[in-house]
């Protein structure tokens, strides 16, 4: 099993080679009960969303992760993956604004993952 940074970095990596936007890591060491890291996405449909959140899980356990709770993935726009250490969101753009966790977290060290070039 990873270490909780190294998983939600790799995390972040899947996302971004499949083509989800503006992915962030967000520390929560020690700020939060709820996980040590959110990897936060947007995809460009609820299609996008569900092949996102499906692709990161098969990937995730051919490297022994397991991932313990998922929503969201019938409807797709707000798809949440619960690996304990690192809770993933990957969100449709209105409903990414809409919720806005980095503003509600924003003051917690975050990473950005850019867009790998064509």
């Amino acid at each position: 099993m990873m270490e909780a940074r190294e998983l939600a970095r790799t995390i972040a990596r899947l996302l971004v080679d499949r083509h989800a936007e503006d992915v962030t890591v967000m520390d929560l060491t020690g700020h939060s009960s709820l996980a040590d890291y959110f990897v936060v996405a947007t995809a460009g449909s609820t299609v996008h969303a569900q092949g996102l959140a499906r692709a990161t899980v098969e990937q995730l356990a051919e490297r022994g992760e397991r991932c313990h709770h998922q929503e969201g993935s019938d409807a797709g726009r707000w798809v949440l993956l619960d690996y304990i250490t690192v809770v993933v969101h990957i969100f449709l753009s209105d409903v990414r604004q809409f919720y806005g966790l980095e503003r509600l977290w924003g003051d917690l060290p975050q990473e950005r993952f850019p867009a790998t070039e064509a």
